[in-house]
């Protein structure tokens, strides 16, 4: 044990010698690993910092939810575009079919997208607000989290009060500092009362559960002010279904479809004229995505890893030929053939690691440059995986570019190389 200590701590020594006395020969040839972990554990450190992005946002519509709709998330449109115009939209009439026969869902809800509109408060107003109207569970399903104030009570909701809960971004710039809970807001045509502020979204990429620039009005009181029945091309409406604890996601999306095919009057053979979609649909579209992505880093890291394995590889023939009359006199007082491999092996991979360091330290500058710049809508990270992954191509690089060098000097005859000049 005290003879593998020795000779690490003399391996670490000879490389940081070696990298003293030849500089310049030592920074180019470390430019490679230095250049190719940057390559490498940068993309990884981004698709990585993107898929936790995109995955959180799926995470908020959760798992144990089913999303009715006209539109697959995942179905290229334009290969049946006709045919998807001409479905109908989820619509009341379904949404009550689902919660009326649907055993295993615990909550329902029909969302109602109503527009673009513009929101006023005495000589104020925003424009660009996303309204829509929901039924009651809207909240549970989507567990709405409030800065200020509360959701809709049952009794607003059956009786269409005048009621509205803003986004944070439309509170912000509608009132300002002033506290809006309880002040009058005028949408489409209608005074309305502020009796809830959403918290502030976090910065999903994909924007998903994202209520900042939107006005929520109660189902009753939306069709009270407007067309609600409208079958917009497009599809301006969902039905959310959340099953019950006791139920899994196949069991509600079967029975879903039952209760919907008999609602809307299909045929047996008769194709379903909507579609259910879930996080796994979108989870599986995205693998592929990110799949390539990190190959792509692996593809343009891996020629300037091969470089720097045969710079290295270069240094270290160099330095064994350097140090051939030392390994000579090693062998001749009785330095084993494994002992002059490590040593040579261990120097190889300390050079290595020094430039894999090198390339996580210029990672995490770029880094922390980018992120006081906010030129990117969402957070790049370092994680320890990426870290570990730099460290252990490094080693493993090392240990590729020192082998050779290493099992020539551990092979050499001593009387050889101590009469060699």
């Amino acid at each position: 044990m005290v003879t593998l200590l020795k000779v690490f701590s003399e391996s670490i020594a000879q490389a940081l010698q070696s990298l003293r006395a030849n500089k310049l020969r030592s920074f180019l040839s470390l430019l490679g690993i230095s250049i190719g972990i940057f390559c490498i554990i940068g993309v990884q450190a981004a698709v990585g910092s993107l898929e936790d992005n995109v995955r959180g946002s799926f995470d908020k519509l959760g798992n144990d939810v089913i999303y009715v709709s006209k539109f697959s998330w995942v179905e290229d449109p334009g290969q049946n575009f006709l045919k998807i115009m001409r479905r109908p939209n989820p619509s009341f009439a379904d949404y009550r079919a689902i919660n009326k026969k649907v055993k295993s869902a615990g909550a329902v809800s029909l969302n109602v997208f109503l527009g673009i509109k513009t929101l006023q408060h005495r000589s104020s107003n925003v424009e660009n607000v996303e309204v829509s109207a929901i039924t009651y569970d809207f909240g549970e399903i989507y567990a709405l989290e409030f800065e200020l104030g509360r959701y809709f009570s049952q009794q607003e909701y059956h009786y269409g009060a005048n009621k509205v809960i803003l986004g944070h971004k439309v509170a912000e710039e509608l009132f300002g500092s002033i506290n809006p809970l309880g002040r009058d807001v005028k949408l489409l045509g209608r005074k309305l009362e502020v009796i809830g502020v959403l918290e502030k979204s976090g910065e999903d990429l994909l924007g998903i559960m994202d209520f900042d620039d939107s006005a929520i009005l109660s189902y009753e009181l939306g069709r009270k002010i407007a067309n609600l029945k409208s079958n917009n091309a497009f599809g301006n409406s969902s039905i959310s279904v959340k099953a019950v604890k006791s139920a899994n996601v196949d069991k509600l999306k079967g029975e879903v479809t039952g209760v919907l095919r008999a609602h809307r009057k299909l045929k047996p053979k008769e194709e379903s004229n909507f579609h259910l979609n879930e996080i796994s649909m979108m989870g599986a579209a995205f693998d592929s995505f990110f799949g390539a992505l990190n190959t792509m880093g692996w593809f343009i890291g891996g020629f300037a890893l091969l470089v720097g394995l045969f710079s290295v590889a270069n240094i270290m023939f160099v330095s064994v030929k350097e140090r051939t009359n030392i390994i000579g006199i090693k062998k001749a007082l009785g330095a084993k053939r494994y002992i002059i491999l490590m040593e040579f092996l261990i120097e190889s991979v300390i050079l290595c690691l020094i430039g894999g360091l090198v390339g996580v330290v210029i990672i995490y500058g770029l880094l922390e440059l980018l992120a006081s710049m906010e030129t990117i809508p969402f957070n790049i990270y370092l994680s320890a995986s990426n870290i570990t992954s730099a460290f252990v191509i490094s080693t493993l690089i090392g240990m590729g570019a020192g082998f050779i060098p290493a099992f020539i000097a551990s092979k050499m005859d001593p009387v050889t190389a101590i009469r060699s000049k």
